[in-house]
């Protein structure tokens, strides 16, 4: 038996009792850092390499009520080692915790308020700053500072109004740079550079829905002209449950186009682990059932197969244990996500309780190089029954030890419903287990900075930077600019809205159409060739568009000339046509393009008249070889099909 379930892949998230709050976090752009006065920019590699480390340990106190948060105590059983690397062109010792934080950022109030009132939410009188307990070492203090700045607003989307609960100024926290050997890098570039945080009500129900209030919000702060863009500047977390589940927090979807299958994806892991706590009742299957289970050293039985995975560990001097599951056959091999087991999910508790690399388990044996000798070998030991299941550990005894601990809990939990997890977004749209929920009580006030009255002033700041609704903005690029209401809703998505207006206006060739790729697709395109667009100056691609315009270059030529500029660094407008002298790109003129379609036409006539009129592609793809980067492909086209017709028509 190995498939007691399916999990359908289509789910009707009305009758699943879909319930989604997002919580989208937006770095903004400011002159220094929400609480003191570095400049809130990343560093660079190069930069990195060069700068101080500073190693430390956390741990974590009890509370005066003598517990000790759950989260907190997961990091700390982990046992991990922080190094900070410290640029000193980003980072101070308010960012090491050894001087005490500045002032609040003005500015960043001012802009946090102005979003507030775009999403009709009601400023609070006075601002307190909050301790918020942080523990995975992505905080040098140990917590957060976060401060609710208004509260009790809403978002207009097609499905109707979406409430907004909170919105929150805080500093964002340090960049993760590597993890070895139970040591975790950071930078302290990002710590402390302001973030506003929105967070809706719980009033999403569908995937489709909740993309819309992301990108209703993302454009609603784009148009305050304040934030910042690229890569890493936003982030969205997702709360989400369905009719019988708790409350799931799902961390770090950085792309929008993502939200919708992260949703759907743990949509259908909770109701398949809802399916699987029914399988096991039925089976009648105990949490203590599985609890009294005792782990086998199996060591010896599994000496001799030809697991590379077991040798190598043999090697080592680790042990191989393994864990009989009670009625648990088929049950490991269920699919919860696209390539994520039930066996998957117990694997993500092994690897963040204890640092092994994860468990084998019944469901998919035999396989690498574990006969079915070996398996029967290990059922025969641990005694198991037609309907029970087994899974296999490997690694120092201690943790494999703590692993099965891990893995008993896991598993008898099963029987009983879905924990209360923290998970994090995978690329694909998948989600892993990261750590067990914090609980609620893990904010305290912020002793060294004093509250700030939000006075009439600050709200008159804040109200100038208020930006027009959405959809105005969208019809205008739509009449205005002739765009496609899709390509003007992914400019009012890219944050680039005012220089697309500057270029669409000062451009003769180019069509605002053309102008409004470079910042939606031709910005993908380059993303996959290594280079962010986001990294490279407005100027700089103000004078790149110009220039590629003036030389009449075309498209191919604009990318290509986008692509040197990335690659180079390029970080000053009047280094543009420098380049373009030192590649020696030059414009051709009507007469030039003409004479190299008549060269390619007269070199390939047998061929074209063969092909009668369907020519052209062909024409096309020879002339464009040779000119490609140099001029526009209309501008060619037209010639091919002027010598062309001459050739038919003649």
């Amino acid at each position: 038996m190995k498939a007691a379930l399916k999990i359908p892949k289509s789910l009707d998230f009305q009758r699943l009792g879909l319930k989604v709050g997002l919580e989208i976090h937006q770095q903004l752009e400011t002159s220094r850092k929400l609480f003191c006065e570095c400049p809130p920019i990343t560093v660079s590699h190069e930069e990195l390499a060069k700068a101080p480390r500073i190693r430390r340990e956390l741990r974590v106190a009890k509370s005066e009520l003598g517990e000790i948060d759950v989260a907190a105590a997961f990091e700390v059983q982990r046992g991990r080692v922080f190094e900070y690397i410290a640029p000193p062109s980003a980072s101070c010792l308010v960012e090491l915790d050894e001087e005490p934080p500045h002032e609040m950022s003005r500015e960043a109030l001012v802009i946090g308020l102005a979003i507030a009132l775009a999403l009709h939410a009601k400023p609070v009188d006075e601002v307190h700053v909050m301790r918020k307990i942080v523990v995975d070492g992505s905080n040098t203090t140990g917590f957060q500072r976060t401060a609710i700045i208004a509260m009790n607003g809403y978002v207009d989307t097609s499905f109707g109004k979406v409430g907004i609960q909170t919105v929150t100024l805080e500093e964002d926290a340090a960049r993760k740079i590597e993890e070895h050997d139970n040591v975790v890098v950071y930078a302290l570039d990002r710590l402390g550079i302001p973030l506003v945080e929105i967070s809706t009500a719980p009033d999403i129900h569908s995937p489709e829905q909740a993309k819309e209030v992301a990108e209703t919000i993302g454009i609603l702060m784009r148009l305050t002209g304040k934030v910042k863009r690229g890569l890493g500047t936003i982030r969205q977390d997702i709360n989400l449950s369905i009719s019988g589940s708790p409350k799931i927090e799902i961390k770090g979807v950085q792309r929008l186009e993502l939200l919708p299958k992260v949703i759907a994806n743990e949509a259908r892991r909770l109701y398949g682990l809802l399916m699987i706590r029914d399988e096991l009742r039925r089976r009648n299957v105990k949490p203590n059932d599985v609890m009294s289970q005792k782990p086998v050293d199996v060591t010896d039985l599994l000496r001799d197969c030809g697991s590379r995975i077991v040798r190598s560990a043999l090697q080592r001097g680790e042990r191989v244990y393994a864990l009989k599951l009670p009625k648990f056959d088929g049950i490991l091999g269920i699919e919860l996500q696209e390539g994520r087991r039930f066996g998957t999910e117990l694997a993500d508790y092994v690897k963040q309780w204890t640092g092994l690399k994860g468990l084998i388990h019944s469901d998919e044996l035999p396989a690498y190089g574990i006969t079915e000798d070996y398996v029967q070998a290990i059922r025969d030991r641990l005694e198991m029954g037609n309907l029970d299941a087994f899974v296999i550990v490997i690694g120092p005894t201690n943790k494999v030890l703590r692993a099965l601990d891990i893995v008993k809990e896991r598993a008898a939990y099963a029987v009983i419903g879905i924990p209360k997890e923290t998970r994090a977004a995978n690329d694909d749209g998948t989600t892993r287990y990261m750590r067990p929920q914090p609980g609620a009580a893990r904010m305290y006030p912020e002793t060294d900075i004093p509250p700030i009255v939000v006075t009439d002033e600050l709200l008159n700041e804040a109200r100038k930077l208020v930006p027009p609704p959405p959809t105005e903005e969208l019809t205008k690029l739509v009449n205005t600019y002739g765009l496609s209401r899709d390509l003007a809703k992914q400019i009012l998505l890219s944050g680039y809205l005012r220089v697309f207006e500057d270029l669409a206006k000062e451009c003769r060739s180019f069509s605002p159409s053309m102008i409004a790729s470079v910042f939606t697709s031709v910005a993908g395109e380059l993303r996959k060739l290594g280079i962010e667009l986001s990294e490279i100056p407005d100027a700089v691609i103000r004078e790149v568009i110009l220039v590629a315009d003036s030389m009449n270059l075309g498209k191919d030529g604009l990318v290509a000339l986008l692509m040197e500029v990335g690659k180079r660094g390029v970080k000053i407008p009047e280094k543009v046509r420098e380049l373009v002298e030192a590649l020696g790109i030059k414009p051709l003129d009507l007469e030039s393009v003409r004479k190299e379609v008549e060269e390619v036409i007269n070199n390939h006539m047998n061929e074209i008249m063969a092909r009668g009129e369907r020519a052209f592609s062909f024409v096309m793809g020879k002339v464009m070889s040779r000119l490609r980067g140099r001029v526009d492909g209309k501008l060619v086209a037209k010639i091919v099909m002027e010598e062309l017709s001459k050739i038919f028509k003649g």
